[in-house]
């Protein structure tokens, strides 16, 4: 009581505290400076993990697609070379997902996260489920379990610190060492410094707090793994395209076409991530058996865009990041009809991924955003390089529900020829979050 009235007769008691003056103290003070330390210290570990798992999963991929079917006397993969290795995946993560510690990482058609960050103990089911399923065809990212491995990491440095830690503290270093993760395969800090931004949705105070960990791992992590990766001359296949179709300034005929084409992106992503949610309901019974047949089906897909188009199977397997290099590099090399059946093959194998298999949702959804706005850019009016820039940015802001994330990733993949597609990027982001939101309101709608 005696507080109460102390608090209520003394005006400057009254009043609040001002953000500057809380974030000041934060920033001063010496639990702080030490949680910046270690954030900057937990970047090198995570991001050598990170380069060994990329490398070791790459290896294995080019392996399974590339080095066995010349050894065996073919140029590429057959069309029916995705049956056996898809089943070959769903046999190996069934006893994962019914009976390792957290069955080999949340469901991907939940999102990046899926909520509570994986610890330590679920880290060998995640890393085991993702290098022997990825390699295989498995149509999704290593983005997922990436962030799993920098959660789990920075989760076990907490563990060996002596006293009892804060649990803010150690909410922030698990969403620190994700993001140093997650900035390794996409590119830099930026991208994921964004991210948390964006999704972490607070007021300005805690934004910074969090903010700067995340941005100080990423970016030792960002430089160890680059420098790692020039030194030993392992692949680590980070999202980038290297080659561009010739730049032009966009105009109204791209922006009339543009919207149009967001919307249509959003539509198709939210469809598939619908398959995606029906699949995961699906295989919540008889978990084992289910898994394995929608791994067959996901076989089943990409065995028939080869038989379609007569292209290899591999173009339309995996997370899709060489397809979308070479796609942006020699657009034309594709009719639209391939183009066509690319967009629906990828999608529905991704669909049935997201609720059955383990990995990242984003890198596929990329590479059928770009599909369709380069089989798009056959209209009158829109061009190659406008229709590819929206794809990325529509299909990220879709899967993703963060547009301003998916803006930034789409400029930094364009590079330097991205400052004259800006305003179309961001139309494109904006529109396609607006449109993903409206279709899945409206599903849960009909679902009640």
């Amino acid at each position: 009581m005696g507080d109460a009235v102390g608090r209520t007769s003394t005006p400057a008691a009254a009043e609040p505290e001002q953000p500057a003056d809380t974030l000041r103290a934060t920033l001063l003070s010496r639990g702080y400076r030490r949680l910046l330390l270690l954030c900057v210290l937990l970047g090198v570990p995570i991001a050598l993990a990170c380069f060994f798992f990329v490398s070791l999963q790459h290896e294995l991929q080019h392996g399974v697609w590339e080095a066995l079917p010349e050894a065996l006397g073919y140029d590429r993969a057959p069309w029916w070379w995705p049956l056996p290795a898809l089943l070959l995946a769903g046999l190996i993560l069934a006893p994962v997902v019914t009976r390792m510690p957290g069955g080999g990482g949340h469901l991907p058609v939940h999102g990046l996260g899926g909520g509570a960050p994986i610890g330590p103990a679920e880290l060998p089911g995640v890393a085991l489920a993702a290098l022997a399923t990825l390699p295989l065809g498995v149509v999704l990212g290593p983005e997922a379990p990436l962030m799993a491995v920098g959660s789990a990491l920075a989760l076990l440095a907490v563990r060996t610190l002596k006293q009892a830690p804060d649990p803010r503290a150690t909410a922030v270093l698990a969403t620190t060492g994700s993001t140093a993760a997650i900035s390794t395969i996409l590119g830099g800090p930026v991208v994921a410094s964004v991210m948390v931004v964006e999704a972490a949705g607070l007021g300005s105070t805690q934004l910074v707090v969090l903010l700067l960990p995340c941005l100080l791992a990423s970016a030792t992590g960002a430089l160890v793994f680059t420098g790692f990766g020039n030194w030993t001359g392992l692949s680590i296949g980070g999202l980038r395209l290297p080659h561009l179709p010739p730049n032009v300034n966009p105009d109204v005929g791209d922006f009339l076409w543009g919207v149009p084409a967001a919307v249509l992106i959003a539509a198709v992503l939210t469809v598939a991530r619908g398959l995606g949610h029906r699949t995961a309901a699906w295989t919540s019974t008889h978990t084992a058996r289910r898994t394995v047949l929608c791994a067959l089906a996901v076989g089943c897909c990409l065995s028939a865009y080869a038989l379609l188009t007569d292209r290899s199977p591999e173009e339309a397997a995996l997370s899709g990041q060489a397809t979308l290099g070479r796609l942006a590099a020699e657009p034309h090399d594709w009719s639209v009809a391939a183009l066509l059946t690319l967009i629906v093959c990828k999608a529905l194998a991704w669909g049935i991924s997201l609720g059955s298999m383990r990995g990242g949702p984003i890198f596929p959804a990329a590479l059928i955003g770009a599909a369709i706005g380069i089989a798009c850019s056959g209209l009158p009016g829109l061009g190659t390089t406008p229709g590819l820039a929206l794809g990325l940015a529509a299909a990220a802001a879709s899967i993703t529900g963060l547009p301003l994330t998916s803006a930034v990733l789409a400029v930094l993949l364009i590079g330097g020829d991205a400052y004259n597609q800006m305003p179309l990027i961001v139309t494109a982001s904006v529109t396609a979050f607006v449109t993903a939101q409206l279709l899945r309101r409206r599903d849960s709608a009909e679902g009640h």
